[in-house]
């Protein structure tokens, strides 16, 4: 455990590395800390969404950033991250969701994004499984799609090593150590391999920073929620192929499901599902999922599903992320919280994150994302977002 650092990155996923990255390339002397091993927390993930589907202007810009940013890092690196460019199709079954999809897609364009609104029947083109007589229409993206999250964190753990960030694993964070205790600022922190020194620390610590928050002396209200995914072998004779299929998904359930070269990918959130660090797999989701599926694409109902995989969302309570510096402990800058939406956002939020440390003002505004906007005496208004999967 090196003695001191300018930067202590607590978290080892997608937004740790993409933020020690930018910081290390930036000259900053950074150090990450990962318990476990890198990307073994809600970057697990076999595939992440990236988009810019969104209805916030915020999370809008963070997702078109994140995509110019991961084609940089597909083409940098050698054997690429696995991105497609499949494209997003968000189902709408009332009069009230397709309004909403035409207001937020208008939103899009205005802000650079490429997506329209289509009709049923062109929703069924792009993925044959859809009953279009259940829609009223739908939005289609083409700029969005997916890639593997394991290879991003690879390839930015590489870069930042590079670039001389340590990124250590299997080194628990203890405590991190604030002073004086009237104006409290980081000043250190305490791991199972010993303490280091530090003038900022940058909690991106996932469905744990709750608890990192609190030893810093920070209310982070995150909290864990499990989610299911499983794969299926497509129905005979699918055009097109599974593997472009675009991530589909129907806003009155959640319902998605999309392509990729191990066959469908299925998944649907479940409200009653209780917050907490269960990440053990079993099927108490497919009955709500084969309902779903039953109204918005029948060919999919009793598929034999394999490769099931569990995993932990950071789930605020506005289902939007908590980015930006504290104002209860000086040094230290907030990247977590982001329900889901944490792999998509990573490549800009390192960017931001990056600024912030180093006294800078980010390009992109996340002054909708303040950490402190859940405490009482707060006047930030919560985020309204839309298109949450």
């Amino acid at each position: 455990m090196p003695a001191s650092a300018q930067v202590v990155v607590i978290g080892g996923g997608a937004v740790g590395l993409a933020t020690a990255d930018e910081l290390a390339r930036s000259g900053a002397d950074v150090v990450v800390l990962e318990r476990d091993l890198l990307g073994s927390g809600s970057s697990a993930k076999p595939f992440g969404g990236v988009r810019a589907t969104f209805s916030d202007p915020g999370n809008i810009a963070l997702g078109l950033r994140g995509l110019e940013k991961y084609a940089q890092l597909h083409e940098r690196t050698p054997g690429g991250i696995g991105l497609q460019r499949v494209g997003y199709l968000f189902c709408a079954r009332t009069e009230g969701e397709a309004l909403a999809l035409e207001v937020s897609t208008g939103l899009q364009r205005s802000m650079g994004a490429v997506a329209d609104v289509v009709s049923p029947a062109r929703a069924a083109e792009l993925n044959p499984l859809l009953d279009p007589s259940v829609l009223v229409s739908a939005s289609f993206s083409p700029q969005d799609g997916y890639a593997q999250p394991a290879r991003a964190v690879a390839a930015w753990a590489a870069s930042a090593r590079a670039h001389g960030a340590r990124v250590l694993e299997g080194v628990e964070v203890l405590d991190v150590v604030t002073a004086p205790l009237d104006d409290p600022h980081v000043t250190g922190v305490v791991t199972s391999a010993g303490t280091v020194r530090c003038e900022h620390v940058v909690v991106a610590a996932g469905a744990w920073s709750a608890s990192v928050g609190r030893m810093a002396g920070a209310d982070l209200p995150v909290e864990p929620v499990r989610r299911q995914i499983a794969f299926a072998a497509a129905p005979a004779g699918l055009r097109p192929a599974t593997g472009q299929l675009p991530f589909t998904l129907d806003l009155s359930t959640t319902f998605y499901v999309h392509g990729s070269p191990d066959g469908l990918l299925l998944g649907i959130s479940d409200p009653a599902q209780v917050p907490g660090f269960r990440r053990d797999y079993d099927d108490s989701w497919v009955p709500a999922f084969e309902a779903a599926a039953a109204v918005v694409a029948p060919s999919l109902v009793g598929l034999p599903l394999h490769g099931g995989w569990a995993g932990l969302y950071e789930n605020t309570p506005d289902h939007n992320a908590l980015i930006g510096r504290s104002r209860e402990v000086g040094g230290l800058v907030v990247a977590t919280g982001f329900s889901g939406h944490g792999f998509l956002q990573a490549p800009a939020v390192g960017e931001v994150v990056r600024d912030l440390v180093l006294g800078r003002e980010p390009e992109l505004d996340v002054s909708g994302f303040p950490p402190e906007r859940f405490a009482p005496t707060s006047a930030a208004p919560l985020l309204r977002e839309v298109h949450i999967i």
